[in-house]
């Protein structure tokens, strides 16, 4: 059984999944101090998506599958803000959440099974030479990436689940999976 642990949680409406980076501007206090707790004892924070249904009050306005991601760079902006990138490391499941005085949210998780797969048994043509194109035609993407794995099928995956216009529901069903085979069929049909 996978060990629990507590992580600070960042609420967003788009998503980050392993080997996926993120730019973020990071303003409210309760974020900052998480940001900065992060960094200073070389931690990270999840990232979660947001249900938009899900009631605050009660925390359950965070989907229950998120991200571990941690901070890669930092900048203070030129509004005054924090610029921040993330880089996702791997998913988690939310077992509870707990509210602090700030209102910073903070989860109880323990990591969900990584997908794996051999790039010769799972096929990801056109996905990933369509990707590319992505990269190249959206310059502030590609910059977020030193060296994209375009032949890694659960890197193209992860990365269409982020790009892709999905709901979040379906994209939570998929990460839910032990496997990438039900994400990279419903892809395969949307990417061709």
């Amino acid at each position: 059984m996978n060990p629990c642990f507590e992580i600070p949680l960042f609420p967003l409406s788009a998503h980050l999944l392993p080997g996926g980076r993120m730019s973020l501007r990071i303003f409210e206090p309760r974020y900052v101090r998480m940001v900065k707790e992060a960094c200073a004892t070389d931690t990270g924070f999840g990232v979660c998506m947001v249900d938009s249904k899900g009631d605050r009050n009660k925390n359950e306005h965070i989907y229950p599958i998120g991200t571990f991601a941690k901070v890669i760079d930092f900048d203070l902006l030129d509004d005054g803000f924090l610029g921040v990138t993330v880089e996702g490391q791997d998913c988690f499941k939310i077992n509870s959440i707990t509210t602090q005085n700030d209102e910073l949210r903070v989860g109880e998780c323990e990591y969900i099974e990584k997908w794996y797969a051999e790039s010769a048994t799972l096929p990801i043509s056109p996905m990933d030479d369509k990707l590319r194109e992505i990269f190249e035609n959206y310059p502030e993407l590609k910059a977020l990436y030193q060296t994209p794995q375009f032949s890694d099928p659960i890197w193209v995956i992860y990365r269409w689940l982020e790009l892709l216009p999905v709901d979040a529901l379906q994209k939570q069903e998929f990460l839910q999976q032990k496997s990438c085979i039900k994400a990279l069929e419903y892809l395969t049909q949307l990417v061709e």
